[in-house]
């Protein structure tokens, strides 16, 4: 199978991507948007749908990007089902998966922009139907489907033949039907329906039940019951009811099985200059596909790069590149150009062997340096690159071109950076904070340690103006540590050695899990310890340095070099080890409560039992003062969590 094809005509609208259609306007510049029937080159990536699927139950993704591309794919498990058009040859197929209510369709609703619309519509209903679908053609996807709370539709003036009864139903047409999804047509079961219920209500067309339950006087039952008024279906569940529908409409000839997608093709072209040019040329014999030796295809210079008026793409006006002669054979090239997603969809394959002008990539290279194994994107990719790259990349093991089926095993989303009035950052709100002047005031590493400072990576997070002033001057207490305070020693100190081995196995854990907040947390805890002693390790120096290092690569790369002595980068270092017995902790704090009050905090050895804490709370200053005078009427110490004393 090959990964593009030519496609006949489709309705795709001419607005520019990402923006919106407002009232049949483009939402930049208010130009008039309508669908236009054109031939496009897509990819095939429903063929992949299957796989796309069952790959995402092994990757290590936040579920909700997993249940995003799920619900994209829209895996549907249900039959196609013929439709005739009565007193005609026409016909058409609906995609259903209630096959089995199929006695309750009372109406069919086709897509406004269907071919067989004007086939099929009466000549009394000709001009009704004509307007209704010029409106359409003005709207949005989204506009017919989500954001469409009035049901609007217009009769065609003609019949379908439901086939498992023989009865006619009118046809109609409505925005809420799409021609790019499923058949572009549906029967209508509006008593277990409440999108088809309104429709039916609006437009008094019949609503018949055919399961037992609910009240369709005031809305469509839309739970499981048992059938009725269904003929040869009567008092049969669900599942019972679907597998003896299908079994019907397969020995009729008139129905199967299938599953439906909700995502179609992907429209691998667009009419504009800049993208990569599609390698083909239009010959009048047939069309051919460029050589290697004919690649890379390079976009000519053009005096005028704007689009025509007829929606051409601005290479038409490049005569002398489109038109070309071989073997005495006239062509034309092809105009449209790839997405911008094209390249995107497998750049990562590149980095792996970037030099390579003989193939993709370096067999053994892909195979060391494959699948990617940490991806930090926005999930506002989740339903584009994300999924197109696992398309391309699927596509690319099939034909044995790279050893994985996923290119990217691992995927975090970073939070936005809200401005700091916790709205989204907009230079009409004027809350824009631009990070070259933050630069310039506090250097790189504070802005960079801020940010992993400010909170989860995956959370949204408003800026604190003073945040950053915070940062900075942490790693101007770091600084002066190591350069100013003479604490700097070859020999150890025992009072740093939990903090120090703890502090390794925190920031070694917390970067792995990409827990950078509490990792700079936990090293602000390390650099206080160390001003509290007189002597400051150099083995502890330099693995401190070390965990710095990915949030403050510049002062911890300075301090490695001038202060610590080293030569060459720290990057190519050894990551620093810790002790785990020397992480635990011999000592706990206790809380000393009198009548309900914590009045002081004492410190003891895991190990010791009730007398040994009554001694230690007896002996605290603090607790003797707020004792003087006093009668204690009891005590109560909860093992190493609080000791209670009670006074009159």
């Amino acid at each position: 199978m090959s990964i593009c094809q030519s496609i006949g005509a489709r309705n795709f609208g001419t607005v520019l991507a990402n923006d919106e259609v407002i009232d049949g306007k483009s939402e930049r510049g208010g130009f008039p948007v309508v669908r236009k029937n054109m031939k496009q080159w897509v990819l095939d990536i429903p063929a992949y749908a299957e796989s796309l699927l069952e790959n995402l139950e092994d990757l290590d993704w936040p579920e909700s990007t997993k249940e995003i591309q799920k619900n994209w794919i829209g895996k549907s498990v249900g039959a196609h089902v013929k439709f005739k058009v009565a007193k005609s040859d026409e016909e058409f197929t609906v995609f259903t998966t209630r096959c089995d209510t199929l006695f309750g369709a009372t109406y069919c609703v086709l897509a406004p922009e269907s071919e067989i619309v004007k086939k099929i519509t009466t000549p009394e209903c000709q001009k009704a139907v004509e307007e209704y679908v010029s409106k359409c053609i003005t709207k949005s996807d989204l506009e017919r489907t989500e954001l469409n709370k009035e049901k609007t539709g217009v009769f065609t003036g003609s019949y379908a033949v439901n086939p498992v009864n023989g009865k006619e139903i009118p046809i109609w047409i409505a925005d809420y039907v799409l021609a790019t999804y499923g058949t572009g047509a549906i029967m209508a079961v509006p008593a277990h329906d409440q999108r088809d219920y309104e429709f039916a209500q609006k437009f008094g067309l019949e609503i018949l039940p055919v399961l037992e339950g609910g009240d369709i006087s005031k809305e469509a039952f839309e739970g499981d019951g048992l059938h009725i008024n269904s003929d040869f279906l009567n008092g049969f569940n669900k599942e019972e009811a679907i597998d003896k529908m299908l079994t019907f409409l397969e020995k009729k000839g008139i129905g199967e099985k299938k599953i439906n997608y909700k995502f179609h093709e992907w429209i691998f072209a667009r009419q504009r200059y800049w993208g990569e040019p599609i390698p083909i040329v239009h010959f009048e014999d047939g069309m051919k596909v460029l050589e290697d030796s004919e690649l890379p295809l390079v976009l000519p210079e053009l005096e005028d790069y704007g689009p025509s008026k007829s929606g051409a793409s601005p290479l038409e006006k490049a005569e002398n590149w489109v038109n070309v002669t071989k073997d005495g054979k006239k062509g034309k090239r092809e105009t449209s150009t790839m997405p911008g997603s094209a390249g995107s969809s497998w750049y990562f394959l590149r980095y792996i062997d970037p030099k390579n002008e003989d193939e993709l990539a370096n067999k053994k290279l892909l195979e060391h340096w494959l699948p990617v194994d940490l991806y930090v994107g926005g999930p506002e990719h989740a339903v584009g690159h994300l999924l197109y790259s696992r398309f391309w990349n699927n596509y690319l093991y099939n034909k044995g071109i790279v050893p994985v089926k996923e290119p990217f095993q691992k995927l975090r989303h970073q939070g936005m950076i809200l401005g700091p009035n916790g709205e989204k950052m907009s230079k009409s709100k004027g809350n824009v904070i631009n990070p070259d002047d933050m630069i310039n005031e506090f250097g790189t590493d504070s802005l960079r340690m801020y940010e992993m400072f400010m909170g989860p990576i995956e959370s949204a997070k408003p800026w604190d103006p003073n945040g950053i002033d915070g940062a900075k001057k942490f790693l101007d207490r770091i600084w002066r540590v190591y350069t100013e305070s003479g604490k700097l020693k070859k020999e150890r100190n025992p009072n740093l050695e939990r903090i120090y081995h703890y502090t390794v196995k925190k920031v070694t854990n917390d970067y792995e899990t990409m827990n950078f907040n509490t990792a700079v947390s936990q090293m602000m805890i390390f650099i206080n310890a160390v001003y509290k002693e007189e002597s400051f390790p150099i083995e502890y120096a330099e693995g401190f340095v070390k965990l710095l290092n990915p949030v403050a690569p510049h002062i911890s790369e300075e301090l490695w070099n001038t202060v610590l002595g080293h030569q060459g980068t720290i990057a190519y270092e050894k990551w620093p080890e810790y002790d785990e017995t020397k992480t635990i902790d011999d000592t706990i704090e206790i809380p000393v409560q009198i009548n309900g009050k914590v009045k002081a905090v004492i410190t003891a050895s895991k190990d010791a039992n009730e007398e040994e804490i009554k001694s230690i709370v007896h002996q605290n200053e603090v607790v003797q003062k707020n004792l003087e005078g006093k009668t204690i009427v009891k005590e109560i110490y909860i093992g190493g969590r609080i000791y209670n004393i009670v006074v009159k």
